[in-house]
C-alpha cells in the first residue's frame, strides 16, 4: 500500500509560481514512477508530469513543458512539482500518483495509487 498526501496548492496571480509537494508512505516509493495529474471542473483528468523511479527521466506534455518541473527526493519519500509562469488555464485540482514497479508512466491507467488532490487557482 502507498498513501500519498499533496500540499502546496493555493491561489496565485497569473505569472506567479507555486510548488506542490507529495509525501508518500510505504516501502515502494523508490521503486515507483511518480506522476502529477490535474482535473478542472467538467474536464477529464489530464497528465501533467512524470518522473522515473531514479529521477533520471522526466516527461511533460506540451501544455506545461518549460514551465513545470517535477523532481523527487527518495530519501524523503517526496515528489515535487514546481510550477512557474502560471496561467488561468492551469486552474485545477492537482493529484499526485504512484505507478508501482514501473520505471516511467505517462498515462492515467498506469498509476496504482492516488492522493486526495490539492486545489490550484490562478487568477487573471
Amino acid at each position: 500500500q502507498v498513501q500519498l498526501v499533496e500540499s502546496g496548492g493555493g491561489l496565485v496571480q497569473a505569472g506567479g509560481s507555486l510548488r506542490l509537494s507529495c509525501a508518500a508512505s510505504g516501502r515502494t516509493f523508490s521503486s515507483s514512477a511518480m506522476g502529477w495529474f490535474r482535473q478542472a471542473p467538467g474536464k477529464e483528468r489530464e497528465f501533467v508530469a512524470a518522473i522515473s523511479w531514479s529521477g533520471g527521466s522526466t516527461y511533460y506534455p506540451d501544455s506545461v513543458k518549460g514551465r513545470f518541473t517535477i523532481s523527487r527526493d527518495n530519501a524523503k519519500n517526496t515528489v515535487y512539482l514546481q510550477m512557474n509562469s502560471l496561467k488561468p488555464e492551469d486552474t485545477a485540482v492537482y493529484y499526485c500518483a504512484a505507478s508501482v514497479g514501473r520505471s516511467m508512466a505517462t498515462y492515467r491507467y498506469a498509476y496504482d495509487y492516488w492522493g486526495q488532490g490539492t486545489q490550484v487557482t490562478v487568477s487573471s
